[in-house]
């Protein structure tokens, strides 16, 4: 079994210039209009010269030039010093970026104890980040709207941009959400079913707003700005308050007919099983999340319910105490990662992607991925000769998730302002 393990920060991004996927002449641009995509190739290569861009595309250079001349006359792309010849002959290189001061986005992470968000340049250039403490159990969509406006406020006047230039909003959370609806079906961190929160935060911010899974943004930030950008199909699977998992198949976020799919926390890895938080039986997140282990780590170690302790506090104790040899903590990894080798296996086996990546706070616990995990999954996996998939693991910061939500804000953008000047 392969596993790599790799601790990149949201900043890292793999050391590639550029964000977004970066596709091969073979991939096509998914019909999308030749000036959204000639967009969208400068986008992710950083940088990049008119010769190559129309050969990336597939057209003639005199096309290219039709196009480059629009993007420019928009503001939304400029021309920059491109790579040194290495002879001193004729005109000086000339390449062609992205303008990021062409518009600004942010992106939100609600979460059940911090909010965090970033807010973006059209290039991808993380202007400012901020953060946003909050109590647990604070639940109401009122709540919820306040402290959104407040955090958008704070990272608004930290990047130093006028409000009036940002104009796109992405946010994420735990929980069943419909992308293309904008509707939260049900999430842990707030209260009510079939809530339109899209549209409430649109109009409490007055930034168009999109909303998905918080786990799909994680996806799309490997997408965007890591691992995932170079592959063309790839599973991610975060470990955190609940299990997640998002899915790129052709270099496209899959979301299922409803935007309601991958669930993979709540398949049932045993009928009739611990009781997990959406209120059903046997998920496999009541066995491997923040809240199982805890529910665990009170029952074996017997802590005294006295002492009140934070979740994340019962944790460090419980990792501490089987590092230390406690067979009861010990036990608790040991039965959470037989539950986790069980559904990345049924992943593979539904999905046969060529890479996965393990992603969330918990990967600090390596019980979740040790190398008798992978065995375990390994020897699940269905038909011989079946090549079992690379598996990373990526520890990046609290602000992937908002970094994902940019990339989600970003998407619209481009092709808001593309379309914009095409129409």
């Amino acid at each position: 079994m392969q596993l790599n393990l790799t601790h990149q920060t949201a900043d890292a991004s793999h050391r590639l210039a550029g964000c977004g996927p970066i596709r091969s002449r073979t991939d096509g641009e998914n019909a999308a209009p030749l000036r959204l995509s000639a967009y969208e190739r400068i986008r992710s290569a950083g940088k990049i010269a008119r010769v190559d861009l129309a050969r990336a595309l597939d057209v003639s250079p005199a096309t290219v030039t039709a196009v480059v001349t629009e993007l420019i006359g928009a503001a939304l792309v400029e021309e920059v010093e491109g790579t040194a010849r290495t002879s001193a002959r004729g005109r000086p290189p000339v390449a062609l970026r992205v303008r990021g001061g062409a518009g600004y986005v942010i992106g939100l992470k609600l979460a059940e104890f911090k909010h965090t968000a970033v807010l973006t340049d059209m290039a991808g250039k993380t202007m400012a980040s901020a953060t946003l403490d909050r109590e647990a159990h604070a639940r109401s969509l009122k709540v919820v709207l306040r402290e959104t406006e407040a955090l958008v406020a704070d990272v608004i006047e930290k990047a130093g941009v006028d409000p009036a230039a940002v104009i796109a909003l992405g946010a994420g959370l735990p929980g069943l959400v419909d992308h293309p609806a904008g509707l939260v079906h049900w999430s842990s961190v707030l209260e009510g079913e079939a809530v339109p929160l899209a549209r409430l935060l649109s109009e409490t911010l007055g930034i168009p707003t999109w909303i998905d899974n918080d786990t799909n943004l994680l996806t799309l930030a490997e997408l965007w700005f890591g691992r995932g950008r170079m592959a063309r199909d790839f599973a991610v699977v975060s470990i955190e308050q609940g299990v997640g998992m998002g899915l790129v198949l052709r270099q496209g976020l899959f979301r299922g007919a409803h935007s309601l799919a991958l669930e993979l926390g709540h398949t049932k890895v045993q009928l009739d099983g611990a009781l997990c938080r959406c209120g059903q039986r046997g998920c496999l997140e009541a066995y491997t999340s923040d809240y199982a282990l805890v529910r665990e780590a009170h029952t074996a170690l017997e802590l005294d319910s006295r002492l009140q302790l934070s979740p994340q506090m019962v944790l460090e104790s419980l990792h501490d105490r089987a590092k230390a040899g406690n067979e009861g903590a010990r036990s608790i990894f040991r039965r959470a990662g037989r539950y986790m080798a069980a559904g990345l296996a049924n992943v593979i086996n539904l999905f046969d992607p060529s890479l996965i990546i393990l992603s969330g706070e918990r990967m600090q616990y390596q019980y979740l991925y040790a190398e008798e995990v992978m065995r375990e999954m390994e020897e699940l996996i269905v038909g011989k000769g079946r090549k079992a998939p690379e598996v990373t693991v990526n520890a990046w910061g609290d602000l992937v998730w908002a970094r994902g939500a940019a990339a989600l804000a970003l998407e619209v953008a481009a092709e808001t302002l593309v379309g914009r000047e095409a129409a």
